[in-house]
């Protein structure tokens, strides 16, 4: 299911121009192109850093969680942030096949999380801005 949601993210902006993904069409931060590099920064979060107990300035990219995470480089391009979300979405399946189900590892203010838990924080989050995509894809293109 959370490569389904995966799958659904990215086809939310599939096709967009460069322009329209990165269109606000909303009073927050949030944009096509905002919401897969937000996705990236929660893969890893959750992997690198709480799972695989990585420090952030070890994880391969950004890790600031809020706002911050929605912010996409004017240098980076649509292609860019899909690559980069695809990579963070494998690097993070890597690093799940090595752990069970319910060990836990704890997240600094959550508290003690388990894989499963993680999975189903991650599954639920990517679908709900998989919703926000298309509601902005919709607007983008009527």
């Amino acid at each position: 299911m959370l490569d389904r949601n995966r799958t659904e993210l990215i086809n939310t902006v599939r096709g967009l121009s460069e322009a329209d993904a990165r269109r606000r069409l909303v009073a927050s931060l949030t944009t096509p192109i905002g919401l897969l590099k937000h996705a990236a920064v929660a893969e890893r979060i959750w992997f690198q850093h709480v799972l695989a107990g990585l420090p952030e300035n070890e994880c391969d990219g950004g890790t600031t969680p809020g706002d911050a995470s929605f912010i996409v480089d004017d240098n980076e391009t649509l292609a860019d942030v899909i690559a980069e979300f695809e990579r963070a979405s494998e690097r993070s399946r890597v690093i799940a096949a090595d752990f069970d189900l319910d060990e836990t590892r704890t997240h600094p203010r959550v508290g003690d999380v388990s894989l499963r838990f993680i999975y189903l924080l991650t599954i639920e989050d990517f679908a709900r801005h998989s919703g926000h995509g298309d509601i902005l894809r919709e607007q983008i293109k009527h």
